[in-house]
């Protein structure tokens, strides 16, 4: 929104506020925008000539262009290996959700050796027709010859290095997104050449990757076989320590027992020979012990006489001999001779057992003395071996050791050479990557592609124009936006006057209350009113920092709307030394400013009425050897104040100041100074040096008035501009 403020000259006018970033509350565009479509307007030629220019390039390159014809084939890379075995290589085999694998694959597509199998395999080196098709010319290639003449090793070789250079440069690795499928495009100006090189790139690149596979095979299998014999001389080395100690210390070891490829025992024969002792021993004790008992129990009834068969079965016969003899006492007397030889024959069978019994005593204690002998003598033969082994698990200690290291490297041996048996077998796999569609022989050429072409020209040129306009407003000095006047140079903008197409129309839209320009320069009347305290300076100067910048026409139309409000008006050109002002109103110049301060003539015979009412001129008169001097003295300000009695404002049209002192000797003698300043015209800095002049004067500067403005929107610009810019008229038939 427009705020306006009373002003002095030091202050702005009118300050122009936005804080919507692009559009006010009232959806009207903000300076900012209006500014970058006032940049379009003004280059538009420059950027329609530049982006002319780029389609133009773009077509007459792309009808220049040799056609282009590319062959795609597809592979597909899996993620795991289709193993023929079930023993792991030295890469992971299960590579799911592996994005690292996958760009590493894609890597491996485009790199040189694969390009030079593929230059190799087609014999790419002695193929004209390939060279051909990538633009080399046999007559203008020295290093390509002639197909009826053998090449030098040099060129040879120089054919091979270009071959797989091109092969490089042509071939494009594009991957299915989401999938484990890959296209190989290879493009050139033979298509047929292009199929084959597609299908080829597989192949090789599969070949190529069971290479790599067996050569990383190949150097572990050496480098395996290296540590594998000095595995085994370590080996024998600890077996034969553990040997010569074994030997030496007399450790003999019958047994080993193994658990996981380590030996957890090795009994020796002390050992065995120990534990078969101590079981004799014990067994010596029990039978000794159970003899001891019997021994005893000797002379009494006991377990031996018992149960000893002889001694039971001659007591069984007793006891039927003396049944028989009970029998016969019932029939017979004592002297019956079968009584008679019962009883001799019981007695007989007391006399067997008592023999047979005293028999058995003897044998018991017997028995008792041998098995106390044969322990004793086991126990002795245990206390030695006991000894022995003693001493002898003393050396165990150092045997273990011994026998730890043959049991490591053992380990390490038996490690290391399945691991080089399973290397043998690793590679036994079918390939991850395998051919999905092979390349056919395309039917028309890819490129040179005419609208797309056309749009990359289209945007190429949007983007030199936007660089080159870029560039254009940066090396661009003058002051480009009226919010620019104050900050620049310190002075309240008075107006803001739009450019016009043609000079010649400035009188005619002035007088046309209608137009753009008549609404400007009654805002600048407007703020000229509030410019100081007395309200409008009675006389008022205009000038500029150099010509050609509107000043005249500033001052002619101020003159003018002034005059239209019923005001008595007179324009004096005072730029003696290239007078103008006559030549704007159509009048003659013969006589005027410079014959009054001359003291030729008196004001009153060279005021010239124009065709406006309540408006006159007063003419530059004769150009002087030195205006400087004529206005050097008091006539110009007792001129101005004798105009100022007569008129109701004086309107004076100064020449500029940029080299000349004219400028500043008319600025002592008003009342207002206006200062008339271009769009993009003389640089801030430039500005700054004329005003200096002026106020190094004291000259009274009232504000600025920005002419020549072609930017849009200008309501945004001056007070009555959003209301008064097109008032009454149809704003349609803008």
């Amino acid at each position: 929104m427009n705020a306006i403020q009373p002003a002095d000259q030091n202050d702005a006018i009118f300050e122009v506020s936005d804080s919507n970033g692009g559009y006010d509350h009232a959806g009207r565009e903000t300076p900012l925008v209006r500014e970058y479509l006032g940049i379009l307007e003004r280059r538009k030629w420059v950027i329609l000539s530049i982006v002319a220019l780029a389609l133009l390039a773009g077509l007459v390159i792309t009808l220049m262009m040799t056609p282009q014809y590319t062959a795609t084939s597809r592979i597909e890379i899996s993620r795991q290996d289709q193993r023929v075995t079930n023993i792991e290589g030295l890469e992971e085999g299960d590579r799911r959700f592996d994005q690292e694998f996958y760009d590493t694959q894609y890597e491996l597509l485009e790199a040189r050796s694969v390009a030079e199998r593929v230059a190799r395999e087609l014999r790419l080196a002695n193929n004209f027709a390939f060279f051909e098709a990538h633009g080399f010319e046999a007559e203008s290639t020295p290093w390509l010859g002639s197909e009826d003449i053998a090449a030098s090793r040099e060129d040879l070789e120089t054919r091979r290095r270009v071959s797989v250079g091109l092969l490089l440069g042509n071939v494009a690795i594009s991957p299915i997104p989401r999938s484990a499928l890959v296209d190989i495009s290879y493009t050139s100006a033979n298509s047929t050449l292009s199929a084959q090189i597609s299908n080829e790139w597989g192949e090789q690149f599969m070949a190529d990757s069971m290479d790599r596979r067996f050569e990383s095979t190949a150097d572990a299998r050496e480098t395996l076989e290296k540590r594998l014999a000095e595995m085994r001389l370590r080996v024998e080395e600890s077996q034969t320590q553990l040997v010569n100690y074994a030997n030496e210390k007399g450790i003999v070891v019958i047994d080993k027992v193994e658990q996981d490829g380590r030996t957890v025992a090795s009994p020796t024969l002390v050992q065995l020979d120990l534990q078969s002792m101590n079981q004799a021993l014990l067994e010596a004790t029990e039978q000794r012990v159970q003899l001891q008992a019997r021994a005893r129990a000797a002379g009494g009834t006991n377990a031996d006489l018992v149960n000893n068969s002889t001694i039971n079965a001659l007591r069984q016969q007793r006891s039927a001999a003396e049944a028989e003899y009970a029998r016969l006492m019932v029939q017979f007397e004592p002297g019956y001779p079968a009584a008679r030889a019962l009883e001799v024959q019981i007695e007989e069978l007391g006399q067997a057992i008592s023999r047979e019994e005293s028999r058995v005593r003897g044998s018991t204690q017997a028995d008792y003395q041998a098995a106390l002998a044969r322990e004793n003598d086991l126990r002795g033969k245990v206390a030695a071996l006991t000894e022995r082994l003693n001493t002898q698990e003393r050396d165990r200690i150092q045997y273990n050791i011994y026998q730890n290291e043959v049991d490591t490297n053992r380990e390490l041996y038996d490690g290391l050479l399945q691991r080089y048996k399973e290397i043998g077998v690793a590679g036994v796999s079918a390939s991850y990557i395998s051919l999905v569609d092979q390349a056919q022989v395309p039917g028309g050429p890819s490129s040179p592609n005419l609208p797309l072409n056309l749009l990359v020209a289209l945007f190429g040129g949007l983007a030199v124009a936007g660089a080159a306009v870029f560039a254009l407003e940066q090396f661009e000095e003058g002051i480009r936006d009226p919010s620019q006047i104050a900050p620049l140079t310190g002075l309240p903008l008075l107006g803001v006057i739009p450019a016009t197409p043609n000079d010649d129309d400035v009188i005619d839209l002035v007088q046309d209350p209608k137009s753009d320009v008549s609404e400007a320069y009654l805002t600048v009347r407007s703020n000229l009113a509030l410019a100081t305290s007395s309200g409008l300076p009675r006389v008022l100067m205009v000038t500029s920092t150099r010509p050609a910048e509107g000043k005249s026409t500033t001052g002619f139309a101020i003159a003018s709307v002034l005059a239209r409000t019923g005001k008595r008006v007179v324009m004096i050109d005072a730029d003696m030394r290239s007078p103008s002002a006559h030549k704007l109103l159509e009048l003659p110049n013969e006589k005027g400013f410079s014959n009054i301060l001359a003291g030729q003539t008196d004001p009153d015979s060279v005021i010239q009425q124009t065709e406006f009412e309540g408006l006159s001129l007063i003419s530059a008169g004769g150009i002087p050897p030195s205006a400087a001097e004529l206005l050097s003295g008091d006539q110009t300000k007792e001129l101005f104040a004798a105009l100022g009695g007569r008129f109701d404002h004086v309107i004076v049209d100064a020449p500029p100041l940029l080299g000349l002192a004219d400028a500043p000797l008319l600025a002592q003698a008003v009342d207002g100074v206006a200062f008339v300043i271009e769009a993009r015209g003389v640089a801030a800095r430039g500005i700054n040096n004329a005003l200096d002049r002026l106020r190094s004067g004291k000259a009274p500067l009232v504000g600025a008035i920005f002419t020549k403005f072609e930017g849009s929107g200008l309501e945004g610009y001056g007070y009555g501009y959003g209301y008064g810019y097109g008032y009454g008229r149809d704003r349609d038939d803008d």
